[in-house]
């Protein structure tokens, strides 16, 4: 595939995520009221997409209360402030196994596995325009833990997401995690064309040097739509490089605390950088009804009843 820059792309600001960034730094927001409000400030600095996880309030530990996903949903959807609305639902596939001579003896603190409908239960329950698909199993940092996401139940969650008319976006962390979404799509549990955001640099999964990336990008079918993104220190160069290659950008504090050496970022601050970074390249920024005609998503824009 020839390098084309994308001098007209969208920005997808990922909030605050599930790592354990919640006491790395304050500015991660928390309560479900502090994720609409970092999410509204990210959209008026120019993200026409809040990728959006919810915490525990007291703890700031990750979790998937639907109560939380409802206030948060509501928070964002009664502002002034529009914008495309992109829930996870990644949570429920967290598996850690015991010490290496007992893998068995599952770490039940850490483990989180739920089935097929109980994970989408908040995406019923909000229907936001976008949510996630993890296409795949990893390991996902040092350790015991494994991001599970077997083959029948990303069927399984993919067909939900048609049914519902919830747009997924397939995160795809390793090349074979986009051949699995090609077989989703010639199944037709997922609609074609498809929206794909290229994870790099997340361990184990693709390493983010630019040859990896390329034949990340190369096994993008050509008429869906990606973006990438990757981690800490290389967030900003890879919103260059995901626009030089012709996709979309995402930054934000699930991928990277930091605005420069030593300086803890806001998410708005993140992408006012990023917007200012593309503008430079001389390529402008979409809003959010410009990704909807682009992505055939439907709006929504008063609370859902419960």
């Amino acid at each position: 595939m020839p390098l084309e820059m994308n001098r007209k792309l969208f920005l997808t600001a990922a909030i605050t995520g599930a790592g354990a960034t919640q006491d790395k730094s304050r500015l991660v927001p928390r309560s479900a009221r502090e994720i609409a409000d970092a999410a509204i400030e990210a959209a008026k600095a120019g993200a026409a997409i809040v990728h959006c996880h919810v915490r525990d309030p007291e703890t700031g530990a990750p979790c998937r209360d639907r109560a939380y996903f409802r206030e948060l949903t509501d928070r964002i959807r009664s502002s002034e402030t529009d914008v495309v609305l992109n829930l996870t639902a990644g949570t429920g596939g967290d598996l850690t196994f015991g010490p290496v001579e007992d893998p068995m003896a599952f770490n039940q603190v850490e483990t989180d596995m739920a089935g097929a409908t109980e994970r989408m239960a908040h995406i019923r329950d909000c229907l936001p325009e976008i949510c996630t698909l993890d296409c795949g199993s990893m390991n996902f940092g040092d350790g015991d833990y494994v991001m599970t996401n077997t083959t029948n139940m990303l069927r399984a969650m993919g067909r939900q997401m048609t049914e519902l008319g919830v747009k997924p976006e397939i995160e795809a962390f390793d090349t074979g995690h986009l051949w699995f979404a090609k077989q989703l799509v010639k199944e037709g549990v997922l609609d074609d064309p498809a929206l794909v955001q290229l994870c790099m640099g997340v361990p184990w999964g693709a390493p983010n040097d630019l040859n990896t990336f390329m034949a990340m990008v190369n096994n993008v079918p050509s008429n869906w739509t990606w973006s990438a993104f990757s981690l800490g220190r290389d967030q900003m160069p890879y919103v260059a490089a995901a626009a030089l290659a012709g996709g979309n950008v995402r930054v934000g504090l699930e991928d990277n605390l930091y605005l420069e050496r030593g300086v803890m970022a806001t998410n708005a601050q993140l992408v006012e950088k990023a917007a200012n970074l593309l503008s430079t390249m001389g390529a402008s920024l979409m809003g959010p009804d410009e990704v909807r005609a682009q992505l055939g998503l439907v709006k929504r824009d008063m609370p859902v009843p419960a």
